[in-house]
């Protein structure tokens, strides 16, 4: 039961970067009906920016308390995210108001491309250390019941914090703040939220800026465990299922969609993948969300589209 538990909590934690990841796409796809694919592309950019700042700043200014320097690293890279959303709207989003949704998916597959080279470009494709202090050593648990009790990664276990606290914090600001609800306006009618004066390319720029903001700590999380590497782009293409499973429009259902698929990539993988040769993790979660999309196409909380005629 120990071991079970052990392993049962080591996925929803990272389930809950999971989630964090699919905040992305949702915050984007509410705002503006774009399925953003270049979501991971910003996770990797932001990890990048905040990874290489950290370096420069000490080295220009001579700064050696860490915790500043991570802190003004932080803000730098929020502030490379906010001008990447601006970009993105004058040069991209701004030109195709009302345009086929395929064509904005094009799109946002064109700056995923554009951000991978950039990125590159800019800040150099080695891999690059993220150190925010996080404890990297483990703690065991409920001893006085299991036997050697149950290992938890304190790691992990900030890392779960930080995510189910920012969650939380876009969960508020989407259904009780005027901004929020100008959002979802925008996704609804893009002429009709227009109409009654809400500008869409602000609201744009606005949502763009958060979603970048939820990359870069995801991408701050993901690259104190792994390091900043050009896979982070690919890791996080792992939350495209938990955006599906949860539904495109519910920010809930990213958060539970992502618990319940890294719940069941943990489990599967340590119980059955001994017995099928491993690799279930890799695939567990893209045949969930396929089982889920021939009972309910919308996901578990994403909203039923009614055509009527």
């Amino acid at each position: 039961m120990g071991f079970f538990l052990e392993t049962l909590i080591g996925g929803l934690m990272s389930g809950m970067l999971y989630s964090l990841v699919a905040l992305g796409f949702v915050l984007i796809f509410k705002a503006s009906g774009v399925f953003n694919f270049a979501q991971g592309a910003m996770v990797l950019f932001a990890a990048l920016a905040m990874a290489r700042f950290a370096e420069w700043l000490p080295a220009l200014t001579g700064l050696d308390n860490k915790v500043l320097a991570n802190v003004l690293a932080f803000a730098g890279a929020m502030v490379v995210m906010v001008l990447l959303a601006w970009v993105i709207e004058r040069l991209v989003l701004g030109k195709l108001v009302n345009q086929e949704a395929v064509t904005l998916l094009m799109a946002t597959l064109g700056i995923t491309y554009f951000l991978d080279g950039f990125g590159q470009t800019l800040f150099g494709n080695d891999i690059y250390k993220i150190d925010i202090g996080m404890p990297k050593d483990p703690m065991f648990l409920f001893e006085n019941i299991f036997q050697g009790g149950i290992l938890v990664s304190k790691e992990d276990l900030y890392a779960a914090a930080i995510a189910a606290a920012l969650v939380t914090a876009l969960s508020v600001f989407f259904q009780y703040t005027t901004t929020g609800r100008a959002l979802r306006a925008v996704a609804d009618d893009h002429q009709a939220a227009q109409s009654i004066g809400i500008p869409l390319s602000r609201v744009w720029v606005i949502v763009w800026s958060v979603a970048g903001f939820v990359a870069l700590v995801a991408g701050m999380i993901w690259g104190s465990k792994l390091g900043v590497q050009f896979s982070l782009s690919v890791l996080a293409l792992k939350a495209l299922p938990v955006v599906i499973l949860g539904g495109l429009t519910s920010v809930p259902g990213a958060i539970i969609g992502g618990l319940i698929l890294g719940m069941g990539e943990k489990l599967s993988e340590v119980f059955i993948g001994p017995m099928v040769g491993g690799g279930i993790e890799i695939w567990f979660g893209y045949v969930v969300v396929l089982l889920v999309l021939l009972v309910r196409p919308q996901g578990l909380f994403g909203e039923k589209i009614i055509d009527r005629v």
